[in-house]
């Protein structure tokens, strides 16, 4: 009886011993979670913390009011490689941004990928046309960020992430309180942002502008004194009468006075009455009408095609991608030689033409252009022998002794002149030149161009070279080495087991 009694205790105790361990190691489990949920540690130990959050973004991210929500049109499963090592990029700085702001109740960030083609309703909802774009939610506001935004080029290859950069700006755009105001001129015949006609329409522009979060509207100067306290840009795309002189001195004070921002797009042959304005701002619009002999330059269709651009904030999307404009009839545009004189003044041409290309002024008469030397425009050896046809400048309050800007210095107007509307056209956006530049422009204009301060994380590439016995050895050795060892591991444990 003892024995049994003593028996039944032991395996008592051995069970409310296991019973114990259970709970214990439970506890642990159940504590540990608790503290790693509560009390996270991370470590970034990736290269070159490429996807670490800077102290500026996530001071943005803890005042967050509203939840951001970033739609991504592909996934690292993609069939294109490039799009399937970019979406590695996006998704680990994405998941960044997600626990950034995790305790964050009112102004959480997530991410999600759509599929372009399955789910062709949700993509149509929110605007998406193409594979690459990535779109930037906030409540009924939001911004399109494409691929070429999250990388600096150089040689055509990725050499730079700056998908930090771009993401932040767009979470601040699309979160901030209002939008900005983009005021269409109309009242001399302009083109219009609701006009869908191919040649003369700019509705596809004003969906662009839309889908970035711009507030489109038109603006007819002959029946207002002042222009709008709000106007971030006003665009005057292909004007057929000349503006009158309270109209341009609305504009000469929009531009100086108040540091206002203007785009100014003009066709040969339609004289515009602005050329004074455009003087104090160091440009000059030809009356002319560029010719160029060049097979390369013209199409069949007789479109002018140009390559040359000089780096600047709008330009440099076409340089990295090596882009190409598309254009119909173009009239020269140059910089004043007279502007030197101003220092406060930046005046730089974005593009050119070729150095076969000239301006015709006789165009007004009929029959084949021929150049005529002292009356038709050729460039100079300043200019490579090229006409400028686009051409930005912009005037800074405060320089120092060597023209640079002072830290404080206050910025002023932005002008940029083109010397056609049918840059922007219906039937030219399509062209990826046209659409890159002229939405660089209006990002430059509006200031949206602005870089956070933010460094770029540069993109470092590896590679293996073996030779063909080199890489024999290695098979052998993947083929054959785990098999030796499981089998060594085996025989160790034989040996001690007979011992």
């Amino acid at each position: 009886m003892p024995s049994a009694e003593s028996f039944r205790t032991a395996r008592w105790i051995r069970t409310a011993n296991l019973l114990l361990q259970a709970l214990l190691v439970s506890t642990l489990f159940f504590g540990l979670s608790y503290l790693a949920r509560r009390h996270a540690w991370r470590f970034d130990l990736i290269a070159n913390r490429r996807y670490a959050l800077s102290p500026e973004t996530q001071s943005y991210l803890s005042q967050l009011t509203q939840p951001v929500r970033i739609v991504v049109t592909f996934d690292q499963n993609s069939d294109n490689a490039e799009l399937a090592n970019i979406a590695l990029d996006v998704d680990n700085l994405l998941s960044e941004y997600a626990f950034a702001t995790r305790a964050n109740d009112v102004g959480k960030v997530s991410f999600e990928h759509l599929d372009v083609y399955q789910q062709r309703r949700e993509t149509e909802q929110l605007g998406i046309d193409q594979v690459g774009d990535i779109l930037v939610i906030c409540g009924e506001k939001h911004r399109v960020l494409s691929r070429t935004d999250l990388y600096e080029y150089k040689d055509k290859r990725r050499a730079a992430f700056l998908g930090e950069q771009a993401f932040t700006a767009a979470i601040l755009d699309v979160s901030s309180a209002g939008q900005k105001k983009v005021y269409f001129l109309s009242g001399h015949g302009e083109q219009r942002p609701d006009d869908v006609d191919p040649v003369h329409g700019l509705s596809l522009l004003g969906d662009e502008l839309r889908h970035r979060n711009f507030d489109v509207g038109l603006l007819d100067l002959s029946v207002t004194t002042k222009i709008p306290d709000n106007a971030a840009l006003l665009i005057a795309a292909g004007p057929q009468g000349a503006f009158d002189r309270a109209e341009q001195e609305q504009l000469r004070q929009f531009l100086s006075v108040r540091a206002g921002r203007l785009i100014l797009l003009v066709d040969p042959g339609r004289p515009f009455g602005l050329d004074s304005l455009l003087a104090d701002w160091g440009i000059v619009a030809d009356d002319d009408v560029i010719c160029d002999t060049g097979a390369k330059n013209i199409t069949d269709d007789g479109d002018l095609i140009l390559w040359a651009y000089n780096p600047h904030a709008v330009t440099q999307i076409l340089i990295d991608n090596n882009l190409h404009l598309r254009l119909g009839l173009t009239r020269s545009v140059r910089a004043d030689p007279s502007h030197i004189l101003d220092d406060s003044l930046t005046v730089t041409i974005l593009a050119s033409t070729s150095p076969t290309a000239w301006g015709y002024r006789n165009y007004r008469r009929p029959g084949m252009p021929t150049f005529t030397p002292g009356i038709d425009i050729k460039g100079t050896a300043q200019t490579k022998n090229c006409l400028g046809v686009i051409a930005a400048s912009e005037r800074v309050r405060a320089l120092d002794a060597s023209g640079e800007a002072l830290p404080l210095s206050v910025r002023g107007g932005r002008l940029i002149v083109c010397g056609t509307s049918e840059l922007a056209t219906n039937n030219r956006l399509v062209n990826p030149g046209n659409q890159n530049l002229i939405l660089a422009a209006i990002n430059w204009a509006t200031d949206r161009d602005t870089q956070l301060a933010i460094p770029a994380r540069p993109i470092e590439r590896y590679q293996i070279s073996l030779s063909t016995l080199s890489l024999a050895k290695l098979r052998l050795g993947l083929l054959l080495l785990p098999p030796a060892v499981a089998a060594l591991l085996g025989l160790l444990v034989y040996w001690t087991r007979r011992r």
